[in-house]
């Protein structure tokens, strides 16, 4: 089979296709004939920072859709030829992917292929941040960090579902605003002044939940921008700063609170957990309260031009690789 991996840190060009085995599926676990996969910011931090990389050669990948190709001893509710989405800890960028059962979905009616490869960590995600560890309640405002990718185009459309009063995202430049617009929110600033912004949008209130993915001196001024009782939760790193601390000072003259969520340290820790989110989660594609559109798709040995166009922080949506036609 085919397949795209690294054997050294760098640029997108260390990504290569390669000729591997095809794996078979152990106990518990199931392989997949890939149709999409879906491409992530974490896959470009594990190429060029070694994220997540136990070793090398190295091939990254967390989301796929296609058809389930084998079973393992032990599988249950799984069936070779079934139409399904998986969340891997890495491995996805091949023609055949091991995924454990846990963490294996079967596609519900109308769901396709391709729209399923957009799923498996971005709609999940979305709806843990904004319901079970943001707690949002109806009429309450929402700010979103990364408001024009995928994460960020689903939390805008969610947090409207659930009856959020005013809902704004967060943009790297003011080129992704329009795509942020259309997806749920009623107001977009730019990073470099976000929290006068806040300010100005809400009247000196401030937000009640704020959503962060940046981390570092980003994180530290959205909690300055949060309402009295106001959370914020806290979900990747991608500024690479040192790791953010937050205490007393910040948090008990207002009452606020700071939460934490990763989708793949819950696949490892709670998998249950995860399958009862995501099954929830993906309801809400099928009964149309989301979409998440895909803005670029590329041929499994043009993983690098992904990347390249993920890295320039001008793409938007999501992001596909194509392994079958």
């Amino acid at each position: 089979m085919r397949a795209v991996e690294f054997q050294e840190y760098g640029g997108p060009e260390v990504l290569q296709l390669v000729t591997a085995e095809t794996p078979r599926p152990g106990p518990g676990q199931v392989t997949i004939d890939a149709a999409y996969v879906g491409v992530n910011f974490a896959d470009l931090k594990a190429r060029a920072e070694g994220y997540r990389v136990e070793s090398l050669p190295f091939r990254p990948g967390l989301e796929v859709s296609g058809r389930i190709r084998a079973v393992g001893h032990g599988v249950e509710g799984l069936h070779p030829g079934q139409k399904v989405a998986a969340l891997v800890n890495s491995g996805a960028y091949a023609e055949v992917v091991v995924a454990e059962t846990p963490t294996v979905f079967p596609l519900p009616e109308g769901l396709d292929l391709r729209t399923a490869a957009t799923l498996p960590t971005v709609l999940p995600t979305a709806h843990a941040l904004l319901h079970e560890v943001g707690r949002l309640r109806a009429g309450e405002s929402v700010l979103v960090h990364g408001a024009a990718g995928g994460i960020g185009t689903v939390a805008g459309q969610l947090a409207r579902a659930a009856g959020a009063g005013a809902v704004y995202g967060v943009v790297s430049s003011a080129t992704k605003a329009g795509h942020a617009l259309k997806h749920g929110y009623d107001e977009v600033f730019t990073t470099d002044t976000f929290p006068d912004d806040v300010r100005r949008a809400t009247g000196g209130r401030g937000v009640d939940l704020v959503l962060d993915p940046v981390g570092g001196d980003t994180l530290h001024r959205g909690l300055d921008t949060l309402a009295p009782f106001g959370r914020l939760v806290s979900f990747g790193n991608a500024s690479g700063a040192e790791p953010w601390h937050v205490g007393q000072p910040e948090l008990y003259a207002q009452g606020r609170s700071v939460g934490g969520f990763s989708i793949l340290a819950l696949a490892q820790s709670a998998p249950e957990a995860l399958r009862s989110l995501t099954e929830r989660a993906f309801r809400t594609v099928t009964d149309g309260t989301v979409s998440l559109p895909v803005t670029a798709e590329f041929p499994l040995q043009d993983a690098a031009e992904a990347h390249r166009l993920m890295g320039g922080r001008t793409s938007t949506g999501k992001l596909l690789l194509r392994i079958t036609d």
